[in-house]
């Protein structure tokens, strides 16, 4: 996919994290990327020499050679990266993609931000670690990485509209409210609290957790009945599986500390790859979990070029997470809408279900494609929830807010695709459409008679994007997943927590929106390309899809002795860096100091003259070794105030900091409200409900809220009699 995009040039006109990010997803897709001059890679990821090894993976296959004109300039975050790329865009006569911290119309636009304090708003950080607290501050950019996914998704789409916008606007608060969006939206419509009840237990399953065999970890998620009983028989358990104490998932979660010393032993008696063998036979995710420096040596990954040389120090990084045959016949371009709605006119059939490939689809949604999402009644999406028992008005799987959040703006069928009518339906929804997404397990698609064989017969210039979780091909291509496994598979809970605590999960799905994005932004990098290309299959790995995320811990590791060390909220680049108790129960403040300005600050908060003063604190190394000691006074001094009063009061003075927010408090986030991220829809059963926003916007206006999600098969005879207008059967 390496040259899909290269007839465009793209400048970069700052050196932030999440401007270089998306600079190098369009260079590795083939365009020319300039990048900024100047900037301190020692300050970022692990910093120091890991820091600039990191950044030379940011800036691989760019250039420095000024162009005459450009087509995209990406700015940001801070208001002098703006400025500059206002200015650049204006001389270059380019799109200017505007990646900030905050949405500056709201009460957080004028804040200090950093990667740490985007967990923190977010939810992100607030379940993550021991039930006591505090909460744990993911390691990395995480944050900053989701908006260069969302302002790629966006600008291109920009790129592909007729006539284009001026600016495409983004900011990093928003693009990382991808991951609990849906959970926000679920907890103001259906009620209920945020929950922290320890590391690697997340509702809404258990076991989630990583586990020792005899030679490694072994991640385990259990969510549905039938997984739970099958992964007691694997450990020789059956009796826990009879036990009605432990008949839900959330049951199991409140009695974790029950269950963990029955089943931990058993797995301890057999390698990984036994217990992934078997776990693959009995239809239970099991996955292996390579730590970070096994991870580019993993046969499967070593296959696929999931990793590639850095520099010509041996260093290695990830390369794109999805790779892609293409017909090499050259189809008409595809005719770009307007402003408001770029994609208008893409016609998309939706087969997948739960999260990952349903943002995908919802995003060229957004994006103004028309997208028809294909369920049937015996196999419905099953964020519809997973209930046998639809009595009850209204019926559950019309009321589940997670669906309703990731499914608007589209048409649903219900087709049944095992008999001939409902493949032959099908076979004609394939026909009529530019792009397919999928998301099942591997071979699923075969099985069902619509493999890329029978789907390039079908529509030639047809660009299909298959997920699953290790892709297709390769030892573990048929391993099951959910959003937990990819991200147990990913290497990145080797990165993060405490080095006392077991390989720890972050999100109970972290995989599964990032992979989204991920998804989306191969599928219109090769819209751009099917006129010299051809129609497309895409393969993408969704486990690789998080490799990206912890680049800068995969590149430090390799320039350690030993494990890279997991230290908590602590972190090389920036110090101090910790969460502190506020004056109510349970309520937390984030800081992170990252650079001069913001520690003289924070001594100017503190009264600590004699720490402004002292050479020997002028250094983030420095100020590590005496964390002890600066976090100490940072909790006494935060003890009686509200986080919220303590946040006004540190950032007046340059202090990033922020309140960790719960995920049930973010649908009353005021930064949020005023920025008109929760608008409302109504829908039946459910009646007027938000919804998250796109995280994006276009010349000021962000894209439309056509539809809600749809009732299960409310548009099929709609959409069947348009297809037969079209041609009979």
């Amino acid at each position: 996919m390496d040259r899909l995009l290269q007839d465009l040039v793209v400048v970069e006109a700052s050196r932030a994290v999440a401007v270089r990010h998306c600079g190098r997803l369009f260079a590795r897709l083939g365009a020319t990327v300039v990048r900024a001059a100047g900037g301190d890679d020692t300050v970022i990821g692990y910093a120091g020499a890991a820091g600039e090894a990191f950044g030379r993976w940011l800036d691989a296959g760019k250039t420095t050679e000024a162009p005459a004109c450009a087509d995209l300039v990406i700015g940001g975050l801070d208001p002098a990266g703006v400025t500059a790329s206002e200015r650049l865009a204006a001389e270059l006569g380019a799109v200017l993609l505007e990646i900030r911290w905050f949405h500056p119309d709201g009460p957080y636009g004028a804040w200090r931000g950093a990667d740490e304090l985007m967990q923190a708003l977010t939810g992100m950080a607030y379940s993550f670690g021991p039930a006591e607290g505090p909460p744990t501050l993911a390691q990395g950019h995480g944050p900053q990485l989701a908006a260069a996914l969302t302002g790629f998704n966006a600008a291109l789409g920009a790129l592909i509209a007729r006539p284009r916008p001026a600016r495409v606007t983004t900011n990093v608060h928003e693009a990382y409210m991808c991951l609990t969006e849906t959970g926000a939206v679920s907890a103001l419509m259906e009620g209920g609290l945020a929950l922290r009840v320890g590391v690697n237990r997340y509702v809404p399953s258990y076991p989630c957790a990583s586990y020792r065999t005899a030679d490694g970890w072994l991640g385990v998620t259990t969510l549905t009945p039938a997984q739970w009983k099958a992964f007691c028989r694997l450990i020789g358990r059956p009796e826990l599986a009879e036990d009605v104490r432990f008949a839900t998932t959330v049951e199991r979660l409140l009695l974790a500390d029950e269950i963990d010393p029955q089943v931990t032993p058993p797995l301890r008696t057999r390698a990984t790859a036994a217990w992934v063998e078997d776990g693959l036979a009995a239809r239970v995710p099991l996955t292996p979990m390579p730590d970070l420096a096994e991870m580019p040596n993993v046969p499967h990954w070593r296959d696929r070029g999931a990793f590639g040389a850095v520099d010509g120090a041996g260093v290695v990084g990830p390369t794109l997470p999805y790779r892609a045959s293409f017909t090499g016949r050259p189809a008409a371009p595809f005719e770009g809408g307007p402003a408001s709605a770029p994609l208008r006119g893409l016609k998309v059939v939706d087969f997948s279900m739960g999260w990952a490939g349903p943002l995908c689809a919802r995003t060229l949604a957004d994006l103004g494609a028309e997208v028809i999402k294909i369920e049937s009644e015996a196999h419905p999406d099953w964020w519809r929830g997973w209930e046998t028992d639809q009595s009850g008005d209204p019926p559950p799987r019309e009321t589940k807010f997670s669906f309703i959040s990731v499914n608007r703006n589209k048409r649903g069928v219900v087709l049944d695709l095992t008999s001939a009518e409902g493949l032959a339906h099908t076979k004609r929804l394939i026909s009529w459409a530019d792009v397919l997404v999928e998301n099942f397990a591997a071979g699923v698609m075969d099985a069902l008679g619509l493999g890329p064989d029978v789907r390039r017969a079908l529509s030639p210039d047809l660009i299909a994007v298959s997920m699953p979780a290790f892709g297709h091909g390769g030892p573990l291509t048929g391993v099951r997943a959910y959003g937990s496994t990819v991200e147990q598979a990913s290497g990145l809970p080797f990165a993060n927590g405490r080095e006392e605590w077991p390989p720890c999960l972050q999100h109970v799905a972290f995989g599964d929106p990032i992979a989204g994005l991920n998804a989306a932004n191969a599928v219109l990098a090769a819209l751009w390309g099917r006129a010299r290309r051809g129609g497309a299959e895409i393969d993408l790995a969704q486990v690789a899809c998080l490799f990206g995320f912890g680049a800068d811990a995969l590149i430090a590791q390799q320039l350690t002795e030993g494990p890279l060390p997991r230290t908590g909220n602590r972190r090389p680049r920036a110090a101090p860096v910790c969460v502190v108790a506020g004056a109510d129960p349970d309520t937390w403040l984030a800081v992170a100091v990252d650079g001069p300005q913001a520690w003289q600050g924070l001594c100017e908060v503190l009264g600590a003259s004699a720490w402004k003063a002292d050479p020997a604190l002028a250094t983030v190394d420095g100020r590590n070794r005496r964390a002890d000691e600066i976090e100490a006074a940072i909790a006494a001094w935060a003890a009686p105030l509200s986080p919220e009063a303590a946040t006004g009061l540190l950032q007046a003075r340059g202090v990033p900091a922020a309140p960790v927010s719960r995920v049930d408090q973010l649908g009353y986030d005021p930064q949020l409200a005023a920025t008109g991220f929760w608008p409302e829809m109504e829908r039946a059963y459910v009646g007027r409900h938000i919804i998250p926003a796109a995280p994006f916007a276009y010349d000021g206006a962000r894209p439309a809220l056509r539809f809600p999600s749809p009732i299960l098969g409310q548009h099929t005879e709609e959409v069947l009699a348009e297809l037969r207008s079209l041609s009979p059967l």
